[in-house]
């Protein structure tokens, strides 16, 4: 088996943003993430390693926790529109279209959309057992995000 491979079980996931402070902004005000630190990746590097072909960028590290056994969501703005269209539902794209996050109560995240008018998808939230809801909302560039929890 390839278990042995890996340092640990973490995958980090980076996502390029149109607009890196509406981002933020999102993540940290209306999900709950915390910033836990930045890199900057300069043009040689950026050449070398096939990142970019030779345009240096900035990386914003969020986690749902700060401690070093969660996942790194890395954030990454070249200021620019994409070049595919946001998509309405997760069929939409190919490619990485959602993420899932389990949470200890959806009241306080729920409230913090409401405050920032961020739209709930379908008819979320819906129950999925007799403890659990299940909440869809989108972020600034059309990344889903599924939250997974009790209502209290």
């Amino acid at each position: 088996m390839a278990q042995h491979d890996f340092v640990n079980g973490l995958i980090g996931s980076g996502v390029v943003v149109k607009e890196m402070e509406r981002s933020l902004d999102f993540y940290i005000n209306v999900i709950g993430m915390t910033r836990t630190g930045g890199f900057d990746v300069d043009e040689n590097f950026g050449k070398l390693s096939g990142l970019t072909g030779g345009i240096p960028f900035h990386v914003e590290i969020l986690k749902l926790q700060d401690n070093p056994g969660a996942s790194n969501w890395k954030l990454i703005s070249f200021n620019r529109e994409g070049s595919h269209p946001l998509p309405a539902h997760i069929q939409d794209d190919t490619g990485v279209q959602y993420i899932t996050i389990h949470v200890t109560s959806l009241e306080p995240i729920l409230t913090r959309i409401r405050e920032h008018q961020v739209e709930l998808l379908g008819e979320t939230p819906v129950p999925l057992d007799t403890d659990r809801h299940f909440v869809l909302v989108q972020d600034p560039d059309g990344t889903f995000i599924e939250l997974i929890g009790p209502m209290q």
